[in-house]
């Protein structure tokens, strides 16, 4: 029954925040966006204290059972494993259990060091590093760049039968133009969790993963434990074969005894069990539990510890998507893409209150760039936030009514605010580029920036700045005096950086090609307008 729970309750928790991760409607946030702010790091990087809570407590209640159960690259893990036991139950037909595992010693310095390097690079503010490792932004990049993919293709294919049967249920998405090294990094991920699940269950959460670790320690002292009753077990060891942590040790003569800093409370020998002597029982840290590396020699490996300090990281290599140079507008005209500008400072969303905020507590998981409507958040390719979000307007705009992002982040790294404050809150000032606008490249009117501004940040003022207008009758004179018509006038933007609040209406909008003719600049800290 235990195990049954467990995975009940594991499959809730990793389709539903898979859902959030490929969910391009906007509903899984308001329905449950509670499981991403459930998730332990992100928990500790906005300081929420109600879910730092809930998780501690389960663990010194229950065991890791968040590893189990809530954490979905733990999940993923034991699907990959379970794809590994048929591999063994095709060669033994007659095998009632997979009996595929065996006890290993724990990796102790390995856990201790990979934890300890995880917290110096947070406190060093090199979350470029330290993302890399954290279980909860190592799934959500596996989903966001590898499945959202196909779960845009299979909603287009049903929008175009949708539309071919005079039905709108289903709209058209455009996927999201994800980086060469995100995709890289995300593939070289979910094959590393693969192929170490699929030959040895758990292996990464009980050696690299910092929360596995931290939790790990914290579940030695759990109310609720797997024991043994030495009265029942014979020391048949099929436990140990079918632990997929690792964790259970048979010793000569000796019953059954777990590591209980790497047990995860599967279940898995409970049920493999034939005489019933393993049970989830009430075992306080003040009672005896047999310790499965007590009174062990320290082997050649124990004594090579110190030089795992002298090994260098590996570096990851940086690559960039090509992006398409043409595309056609109804098969007739030739339309050239939009670049990106180099901007000065990058540009955060509305919410992060800063470039510092965003950096110190965005755990690059990409949940507010898979949910982004308008095709705006992108992963960054800079070191000092790599793979976190930042802004560019080629693909569309931040629209003032879109908080989504906000609302969604687990991590406090986009505080959530509503739709009145977005209109106030300045991320970034428009800058004119004369030699890239319309009007003075092809003699033609245009406009377009002022137009569709929401803040009402630009106007259009002649570009001839001796034509005059009168205030009264609002007709326009040359510097003689003689009448204009107004058609006649070519007008150019002026911005109002006061009033601007740098959402990329007029940068997208504008039709100026390659570059835009106006384009956001970022601001390091955002301030109310």
């Amino acid at each position: 029954m235990l195990k049954l729970i467990r995975r009940i309750l594991a499959v809730i928790f990793w389709l539903g925040i898979t859902w959030l991760f490929v969910d391009v409607s906007g509903i899984a946030h308001h329905q449950i966006g509670w499981m991403a702010k459930l998730q332990f790091l992100p928990s500790v990087m906005a300081l929420n204290i109600t879910s730092i809570v809930i998780v501690l407590v389960l663990t010194l209640l229950l065991g890791r059972i968040y590893c189990s159960i809530i954490c979905p690259l733990g999940v993923l893990q034991d699907f990959f494993a379970w794809i590994g036991k048929w591999r063994v139950f095709r060669k033994n037909k007659k095998a009632k259990f997979a009996n595929r595992y065996s006890y290993s010693k724990p990796k102790t310095w390995l856990r201790l060091t990979v934890l300890a390097l995880f917290v110096i690079m947070l406190l060093a503010g090199f979350n470029a590093g330290a993302v890399l490792l954290a279980p909860y932004s190592s799934y959500g990049r596996i989903v966001s760049s590898l499945l959202q993919v196909v779960y845009i293709d299979i909603n287009n294919l049903l929008a175009q039968w949708s539309e071919a049967n005079d039905n709108f249920m289903f709209y058209r998405v455009e996927p999201h133009n994800n980086p060469l090294i995100l995709v890289v990094i995300a593939s070289v991920t979910a094959l590393i969790l693969f192929v170490l699940a699929f030959l040895h269950g758990r292996t990464y959460c009980n050696t690299i993963c910092p929360v596995g670790t931290t939790l790990g320690y914290l579940a030695k002292f759990s109310l609720f434990k797997m024991r043994v009753d030495e009265d029942k077990c014979v020391k048949c060891g099929i436990c140990s074969k079918n632990c997929k942590a690792s964790c259970i040790q048979i010793e000569k003569g000796q019953s059954a005894a777990f590591d209980y800093t790497r047990c995860v409370t599967c279940g898995n020998c409970q049920t493999v069990c034939h005489k019933k002597a393993i049970g989830y029982r009430f075992a306080p840290f003040w009672t005896k539990v047999k310790n499965p590396t007590e009174g062990t020699p320290k082997s050649a490996e124990d004594l090579s510890r110190r030089s795992f300090l002298s090994i260098t990281g590996t570096a990851v290599a940086a690559a960039t998507l090509k992006a398409q140079e043409k595309t056609t507008d109804g098969g007739l005209a030739v339309i050239e893409e939009k670049k990106v500008p180099e901007r000065k400072t990058p540009l955060t969303p509305p919410g992060s209150l800063s470039a510092k905020n965003l950096q110190q507590h965005c755990t690059a998981c990409q949940l507010c760039i898979a949910n982004c409507p308008n095709q705006v958040l992108r992963p960054s390719q800079r070191l000092e936030n790599f793979l976190q979000p930042e802004m560019q307007y080629d693909k569309g705009y931040c629209r003032p009514e879109c908080t989504r992002c906000s609302s969604i982040c687990p991590a406090g790294a986009i505080r959530p605010i509503d739709k009145d404050d977005k209109l106030f809150i300045q991320i970034g000032h428009a800058v004119w580029v004369k030699e890239n606008c319309i009007p003075l490249t092809d003699g033609k009117t245009c406009g377009n920036c002022a137009k569709h501004c929401p803040a009402g940040a630009i106007q259009m003022v002649p570009a001839d700045k001796s034509y005059k207008q009168d205030p009264d009758s609002g007709e326009w004179t040359d510097a003689e005096g003689n009448p204009l018509n107004e058609r006649d006038i070519l007008m150019i933007p002026v911005v109002n950086a006061e009033e601007c609040i740098g959402c990329g209406a007029c940068e997208n909008l504008c039709p100026a090609r390659p570059f835009s003719a106006i384009y956001v600049e970022g601001h390091e800290i955002h301030k109310e307008v």
